[in-house]
This record gives C-alpha cells, sequence and structure tokens, in this order.
C-alpha cells in the first residue's frame, strides 16, 4: 500500500516546514526553556482533549436519554 502526500501530512505541514518551525522555536526560546515550553504546551493539548472527551460524552449521554424516552405522536385519548 503505497502512502499518498496527504496521509503523512501533519496539520498540512510537511517534514520540511516542521524542521523550520522546530529551528525557529529553537531561537525564540533557547535550548534550556524548550523543553518547559513543550510540556507546557503537552499538558495544554491534553486538558484540551479532556474537556473535548467530556463535552462529547455529555453529547452523547443527552442523545441517548433523548432516544430512550418515548414519544408519543398522537394526543392522549378522553
Amino acid at each position: 500500500m503505497r502512502l499518498e502526500r496527504r496521509d503523512w501530512l501533519m496539520f498540512g505541514l510537511g517534514p520540511t516546514e516542521l524542521i523550520i518551525i522546530l529551528i525557529i522555536a529553537l531561537v525564540i526560546f533557547g535550548p534550556s526553556r524548550l523543553p518547559k515550553v513543550g510540556q507546557s504546551v503537552g499538558q495544554a493539548l491534553k486538558a484540551f482533549r479532556d474537556s473535548t472527551d467530556k463535552v462529547q460524552e455529555e453529547v452523547q449521554k443527552s442523545i441517548d436519554q433523548a432516544d430512550a424516552k418515548p414519544e408519543s405522536s398522537t394526543p392522549p385519548k378522553e
């Protein structure tokens, strides 16, 4: 199976662009602060992922509850 270009691109960036971004980050933050910056970015991404997972669970729970409730399409007879 041959991988196409779009299959290995990350966020639309190829390996050359990623290397350039890493070099710029290294110049801006310096080698001593770069690990701390990376750790902070990783923690922020984890927190974002956790919060989106919670939202998805709540939405799915609401959908499941709405599907479980029997809806009467006809008015009650008197």
